[in-house]
């Protein structure tokens, strides 16, 4: 059944007004380094006389545009499958950190945030970290004070932009215990280069996988109508 012109009028209307900030996932992608590489073959393919075509993937749950659980880094914490829809779907701030190494609570002070926020943070990793073919050690991470910081407040959530809210070097754990043990639910890999500070609609639903602590996920803006 073919679409008609007012449909397909339609869709594209819908389709423009969100941003998506995921990133694409790909063979032999960046990723974190002790993590498993990402591999996507066909494991059915038509032009090899297969009946259709059927992907085979093999990635760590952390790669790419993903969530973590508290299951995470807390012993016996939530997995992935227990995250509330709410935590993902509804009202979030996209806040742009000027600070070229990490988010510190002298940056966030002066922002309002409010508890049960979904707050995403933009950073010159955006434009910079995924642009780049291999894995970028400095990228600008949540500092364990600003970490500690936004647990105080009982934010909901938190995005980054790049593959971790904890820095390569520094904060790593201690980032992501102080965020997942508040209950904070976490959303790592997205790309807001395309993106404006200010108020937006968000979804962001990762794989419902049952008994882990991440999984990849889809995230979506759209801008809050003035």
């Amino acid at each position: 059944m073919t679409e008609t012109m007012s449909q397909q009028q339609q869709r594209r209307s819908i389709d423009e007004q969100w941003i998506d900030v995921s990133v694409d996932l790909y063979n032999d992608m960046v990723h974190w380094p002790d993590n498993p590489p990402v591999e996507i073959e066909f494991a059915m393919q038509m032009s090899r006389g297969d009946v259709c075509n059927v992907s085979k993937l093999s990635m760590g749950a952390h790669t790419g545009t993903h969530m973590d659980a508290p299951l995470h880094f807390i012993a016996g914490g939530l997995s992935i499958d227990a995250m509330p829809i709410s935590a993902t779907i509804g009202k979030a701030r996209v806040i742009e950190i000027s600070d070229p190494e990490s988010i510190k609570p002298a940056e966030l002070e002066n922002k309002q945030i409010q508890m049960g926020e979904r707050i995403l943070f933009k950073t010159r990793n955006s434009p910079r970290c995924w642009e780049s073919k291999s894995f970028v050690e400095d990228f600008v991470y949540i500092s364990k004070e600003a970490a500690q910081y936004l647990a105080q407040l009982q934010v909901q959530t938190v995005g980054v932009d790049y593959l971790s809210v904890g820095g390569y070097k520094h904060d790593g754990p201690e980032t992501h215990r102080a965020l997942l043990g508040a209950g904070i639910w976490i959303i790592e890999g997205l790309n807001l280069t395309q993106v404006q500070a200010g108020s937006y609609d968000l979804i962001c639903l990762p794989l419902k996988i049952l008994g882990h602590e991440g999984a990849p996920a889809r995230a979506v803006l759209k801008p809050e109508r003035a």
